[in-house]
């Protein structure tokens, strides 16, 4: 077991910075972050620098769009910067193959509206499925904007569905200036990030070098901050890529490890790497209390509901569900003396993509991170760590949690999740293949 000490030893390491219970915000539904955001864009006078996997080329991706245009307008002085994932951009959602993708709108924005926005997209690894940008949060002004979603109808409720996640606001000038820092000097000159201009988009051998080049650069990399020192409410930013020498994993690691009384982790599906496996039990051996948030199979972004052609996108909730099961019925014993708690979200048909950490309530890990093996092994991750050694944001997040079992029901044994002979004939008929030839491994490794 990692002790407190050996924990604390390897933070005291990272930079912090301090902050108090006025600078920090938690918002608590889609809608609520569609209209900060827009209260945001419209209220910055120098710097909007907005960092997600996507900005859809939809409704609510163009709405934002136009609060851009209008912001810079009225301060031309305004400096705006979009990061998204290059490839990414270049592709439709899943089953929309003959969609040029948001790369496109992009372009057509800079033609109309020439350098009022400059769209970066960048390139972890030469193709999307061994590593993408899933870096989050957005800077205005000297205020960073937290969440774990990307900007389409879905994860801002534009429409009748959304998509479920984190929302967090903490004004802080050295927070923010660490986030823009990172951005500026590690991207925005970086031969593999491409600027969505005016230009065709051009892909050539030597790109793909110099993506291969900025990844093991960026696997080094580190928040640029200066340390505040020891105080009651701090924030460290966490960053990182790769399996080895992966700050942020090591933290999330660690501070499972070392749980004194409790630990509640969210995820949008069940399929923990083996080290957080590994730590969950040594925690209930020991004693600790494990409360796991998941999204149903069916509040998965990957699930087809039933009136839609099935592909083999689809099978994913099924393989995460088949994993979460096995678990609990190694664990049943823990569930039974009520130190784990498993409670599965599903609210109607809209999807959750929750994730974080919070241990002792007393650290607070507001992420992107998925805490699956492709965040652990292949994209680029960031977090903020938070440390609140008096309890001054307890009520804030204790509200947080709440709102978020809202919709979730207690699983009190493994013979409650489905088995396959539940599942539709097809997901039935490729998941006997999967076994047989052991892909289904393979695919929770990278999806």
């Amino acid at each position: 077991m990692v002790n407190l000490y050996q924990r604390n030893n390897l933070l005291d390491k990272q930079p912090k910075t301090v902050i108090t219970k006025d600078d920090f915000e938690i918002f608590f539904s889609a809608k609520e972050y569609l209209q900060q955001l827009l209260t945001l864009i419209d209220s910055a006078t120098t710097r909007i620098y907005l960092t997600v996997l996507y900005l859809e080329d939809d409704e609510v991706g163009r709405l934002i769009v136009e609060h851009l245009i209008n912001a810079k307008q009225r301060h031309p002085e305004l400096d705006i910067k979009v990061f998204v994932d290059f490839h990414r951009a270049r592709r439709g959602l899943y089953g929309q193959n003959d969609s040029d993708g948001n790369a496109g709108f992009y372009q057509k924005t800079d033609l109309a509206y020439p350098d009022f926005i400059k769209f970066y997209g960048v390139a972890v690894k030469h193709r999307e499925v061994f590593g993408v940008l899933h870096l989050k949060g957005m800077v205005f002004d000297d205020q960073l904007f937290y969440t774990g979603a990307s900007i389409n109808n879905i994860y801002l409720h534009f429409q009748q569905k959304y998509r479920y996640d984190r929302y967090s606001l903490i004004k802080s000038k050295p927070l923010a200036d660490s986030f823009a820092s990172l951005l500026n000097d590690r991207l925005v000159n970086s031969p593999c990030v491409y600027l969505f201009n005016r230009q065709p988009v051009v892909v050539d051998k030597n790109f793909k070098r110099q993506v291969a080049k900025q990844r093991k650069l960026l696997a080094r990399t580190d928040y640029e901050l200066t340390d505040c020192g020891q105080a009651d409410l701090t924030i460290t930013p966490l960053i990182g890529l790769g399996k080895r020498s992966n700050k942020l994993n090591k933290v999330i690691e660690q501070q499972i490890l070392s749980t004194q009384e409790n630990l509640v982790l969210y995820t949008p599906y069940f399929n923990l790497p083996a080290v957080l496996k590994r730590a969950v039990a040594k925690l209930l051996k020991n004693g600790k209390h494990v409360e796991i948030v998941i999204g149903d199979k069916h509040a998965s972004d990957f699930f087809i509901p039933a009136d839609q052609p099935f592909r083999k996108i689809g099978l994913i909730p099924y393989l995460y569900e088949g994993g979460l099961r096995a678990f609990i019925k190694k664990h049943q014993k823990s569930i039974d003396d009520n130190r784990l708690v498993i409670r599965l979200w599903q609210h109607q048909s809209n999807s959750f993509h929750l994730k974080g950490v919070t241990i002792d309530n007393r650290y607070h890990l507001l992420t992107g991170n998925n805490l699956n093996p492709r965040a652990w092994r292949l994209d680029l991750e960031n977090g903020l760590l938070i440390d609140d050694k008096k309890g001054q944001l307890s009520e804030m997040f204790a509200q947080e949690h709440q709102q978020i079992l809202t919709h979730t029901r207690e699983i009190k044994h493994w013979q409650d999740i489905d088995t396959e002979q539940d599942y539709p004939k097809a997901v039935q008929l490729w998941l006997k293949r999967l076994h047989r030839t052991k892909l289904d491994k393979l695919f929770q490794q990278y999806m």
